[in-house]
């Protein structure tokens, strides 16, 4: 449970109809195996005790209890494990047979939970056996045991910290169209369990992992389904054992089909509740008609499963990859389009530096201008050479404009930034910060004079990896008419320029930006070495930006403590950066994140394109002189 993590099992016992001894043995198998895994919710199918498929044997009473005497067993046999295990059963009370769920934690029945909702449709046929489950529920007599049955009923870890609020549904309730897990995840569940037993017929294992995706993504709950399979009846139907376990829409873990096993994954109850909180408009209803069970988990270091994605930004497979980029370049351009349509400029003024967040830029300009039917000379594109310049981004910056069919124009900077420290009494010997800001500064300028001079816009070109840190001279390359990189992360910068280069069909253009994606990120401020090369690279100053783009992801998307981001970086960057690397540039986030905030106060419109941005009219109102100290202090106490 530390962090908010709980690893969670979705188990399919290979089982014989009606033969329930045979089903306890291999149901207990498979909770120590679950158990030993570190799981600390295991649930089974529906009906599993019995089979789903025992037809009208449901009406023989020895196969009833049969069925509960064996939860008995089962329930004694949980008494040395630290695991809440859901089974499926079918279960008498008063008189009537009920589709239900046995709810099991060391060596207690906790509670029974009735289906509500019996499909009556198709190769269904369960009103034949069962009766709708009552939602209030009712104490009845367990072997001795005062026992909850019914459906409205949260189970809640009472151990520190006190997170985990689990709810059951059974196969058919989570079909309808108001699940009874609806109504629990407003009560305040956060991982909802199916036990199901639904069958395989063509095209259903896609709906069936839509169904899973949409539920846990409407409830922003974690979803785990667990479906019969291997050893039920074939004599009419055949089940898949297809087990899915879901987080707020994502797919966490899914077992292939035919196979029983246990599928693990680990949900982050902490993630779930930073997504509520974050969604006002996820209003919590309800809570006073669930009876609340409390149970005890041991708090442990839960051994993770499944590493973090290592680029949030970009999707690891390349036809979601491309699809997100093209998505990505559609939304900058046609936020550009709208500015310009807006104030009826037909010109734009950008500087070219022969990197990449300026190559992305111009890309994007260019398609705003195609979408207008503008000309693209009406693009005014300049390189202003500096004491930095190398012969190599020059030659890619003029290679781009003119390739693209820009206005190319050249204004050096080195005469009127040498007037200016002359002016400031400035020595262009000591390559200080004035010294860098002055050129930055400076190019700003020209850009606003040139657009002044045509009518034109001038082009933001920093990115959000960049705005995060500070890594921007304050009304230097800060300032913009309009920022068309600023919701784009430095890990996705890069995609989108590959892209543009695997999609624009012209080699020339191809090679250029193959050229620019190999070329070192830098400001290019300070001379370059002996040998021409670059002498300032800023990863080197301020840490990997794939660094960087996680810690940016977990902060502001999830409000994750320092500790917690640390450690899910090391897990993820394991073999590639050491956890003291980590630590060092967490710590340069956090610091710079919270000093210069005062940049970000000011930021020219950008369009927002992912689930983060840092604009101060939107998702990051943050004030300027916030103290770090609380977060700073959570990582030196690791």
């Amino acid at each position: 449970m530390n962090d908010g993590f709980v690893k969670v099992a979705a188990a399919t016992p290979k089982i014989k109809v009606a033969d329930v001894k045979y089903n306890e043995e291999q149901i207990e198998l498979l909770i120590s195996e679950g158990a030993a895994k570190g799981a600390k919710v295991i649930v089974f199918p529906e009906l599993a005790l019995s089979g789903y498929t025992c037809g009208d044997l449901f009406e023989q009473k020895i196969l009833i209890d049969a069925c509960s005497e064996a939860l008995k067993n089962l329930a004694e046999f949980t008494a040395n494990f630290d695991s809440l295990v859901f089974v499926g059963l079918p279960f008498e009370v008063d008189g009537k047979l009920y589709n239900a769920a046995a709810v099991l934690h060391r060596g207690l029945v906790l509670a029974i939970i009735p289906k509500t909702y019996l499909p009556n449709y198709s190769e269904f046929y369960e009103k034949r056996h069962f009766t709708e489950g009552n939602a209030v529920p009712k104490v009845i007599d367990f072997y001795g045991m005062e026992t909850p049955f019914g459906t409205n009923i949260i189970f809640e870890n009472s151990s520190e910290p006190k997170a985990l609020k689990v709810a059951a549904e059974i196969c058919e309730d989570g079909w309808v169209l108001t699940p009874p897990s609806m109504a629990a995840a407003a009560a305040g569940a956060d991982l909802i369990v199916n036990l199901s037993a639904s069958d395989e017929v063509i095209g259903k294992d896609d709906f069936r992992r839509t169904l899973v995706s949409a539920l846990s993504a409407r409830q922003i709950s974690a979803y785990v389904y667990a479906s019969a399979g291997e050893g039920e009846s074939s004599q009419d139907l055949v089940f898949g054992g297809h087990n899915i376990i879901a987080q707020n829409g994502a797919i966490l873990a899914e077992s292939k089909l035919f196979h029983n096993e246990i599928t693990y994954a680990d949900i982050d109850v902490e993630r779930l509740c930073a997504d509520r909180r974050r969604q006002n408009t996820y209003v919590c209803s309800g809570e006073e008609e669930y009876l609340k069970i409390p149970f005890s988990l041991s708090v442990e270091e839960t051994r993770l499963s499944h590493k973090p994605e290592r680029f949030p930004f970009v999707p690891d497979d390349a036809a979601s990859r491309d699809r997100r980029c093209d998505e990505v370049l559609n939304i900058q351009a046609m936020g550009l389009k709208k500015r310009l349509d807006h104030v009826h400029a037909s010109h734009a003024v950008i500087g070219i530096s022969g990197g990449l967040d300026s190559t992305l830029a111009l890309l994007v300009t260019v398609r705003a201008f195609d979408s207008l039917g503008l000309d693209r000379s009406g693009i005014t594109a300049v390189t202003m050479p500096g004491f930095g310049t190398t012969d190599r981004t020059y030659t890619n910056a003029v290679t781009l404009i003119k390739t693209l069919g820009c206005e190319f124009r050249e204004v050096s900077i080195v005469k009127a930034v040498r007037q200016h420290f002359e002016d400031i009494g400035h020595d262009e010997n000591v390559h200080d910060v004035t010294y860098e800001n002055s050129q930055a500064r400076m190019r700003t300028e020209i850009l606003m004079d040139i657009a002044n001079q045509n009518g034109g816009l001038v082009i933001g070109t920093g990115d959000m990896s960049e705005l995060a840190l500070g890594w921007a001279t304050y009304n230097g390359d800060h300032m913009s008419m309009y920022g068309v990189n600023a919701g784009v992360p430095k890990t996705l910068v890069r995609h989108l320029v590959r892209y543009y280069a695997d999609t624009c069909g012209e080699e020339v253009l191809k090679d250029v930006l193959l050229d620019v994606l190999d070329t070192p990120v830098s400001p290019e401020l300070l001379p370059p070495t002996k040998d021409g090369e670059i002498a300032q690279q800023t990863e080197d100053l301020v840490g990997p930006y794939e660094l960087h783009d996680f810690f940016l992801y977990y902060v502001l998307r999830f409000g994750f403590k320092p500790s917690k981001i640390y450690r899910l970086a090391v897990f993820t960057f394991d073999g590639i950066y050491s956890a003291e690397v980590i630590l060092k540039w967490l710590k340069t986030f956090y610091r710079r994140f919270f000093t210069q905030q005062f940049k970000r106060s000011c930021l020219p419109d950008s369009p927002k394109v992912g689930t983060i941005a840092l604009s101060p009219r939107g998702d990051l109102r943050m004030p300027s002189d916030a103290v770090s100290r609380l977060w700073l202090e959570d990582l030196e106490n690791l």
